[in-house]
């Protein structure tokens, strides 16, 4: 009777068994197995090196994306340092007011992030701040649409009511835009625009994003009623 071999059996067994190979090496260079690659016949031997050449190959190039995204990560972070200092600075001399804040919120995303435009509106401010710059052009949509993100949006530019605060507002083919909060409210929001329409595409990853209106929201928190 003829007994069939299973192949799940013979891998286990090889894997159970591996003196198997030193017994019989000379089937190292018997067995013949079509290469992927060239479509030739080769050895196992040849096989084997050439799945390893594979798997380095796999590996340096995970090892190139690794340092590239490592790179970036790096300017991200000098970058965001670099605009923290600056809201700093802002806040720091005797002479400053709080409605310089904005400004400096602004003017640092566009020197450091190098944003072609941005800009911000806030409400839910001091009745002081009631005629500033920051505080005018709202209306009630744009508080509600601001209200119901969850996360920035990044991607083309829709047609936003708030895309309309940048200068040149029909250039704009891609924007993110930000909500500001504060103890649980949403009291701005902040708005990045592009006339690139793949500068704030809509893959891109909004982790950065969330930090930057960590931030603005903080520095700008103190504006509140």
């Amino acid at each position: 009777m003829t007994v069939t071999l299973d192949s799940t059996a013979i891998a286990q067994y090889l894997v159970d068994n591996p003196q198997f190979f030193e017994e019989h090496a000379g089937l190292l260079g018997e067995v013949k197995l079509s290469s992927p690659l060239t479509g030739r016949a080769v050895s196992l031997q040849e096989r084997q090196m050439e799945m390893m050449r594979d798997k380095y190959k796999a590996l340096e190039l995970r090892m190139a994306e690794l340092m590239r995204r490592a790179d970036e990560n790096a300017t991200i972070a000098s970058r965001f340092h670099g605009w923290t200092q600056q809201l700093l600075r802002a806040g720091a001399p005797a002479a400053a007011t709080p409605t310089d804040m904005p400004r400096a919120v602004i003017d640092g995303l566009v020197k450091h992030f190098v944003v072609p435009q941005a800009s911000l509106r806030l409400w839910d401010l001091n009745p002081a701040h009631a005629d500033a710059w920051f505080a005018t052009g709202l209306s009630d949509d744009v508080r509600l649409f601001a209200s119901s993100l969850r996360a920035p949006y990044c991607g083309p530019n829709k047609d936003f009511e708030a895309v309309r605060w940048l200068d040149d507002a029909d250039k704009i083919r891609s924007t993110a835009l930000l909500p500001l909060r504060a103890a649980g409210k949403v009291f701005g929001l902040l708005v990045l625009g592009s006339p690139d329409p793949e500068r704030f595409g809509a893959s891109m990853a909004t982790d950065f994003l969330v930090h930057i209106g960590e931030t603005a929201s903080t520095a700008l928190a103190p504006l509140r009623a």
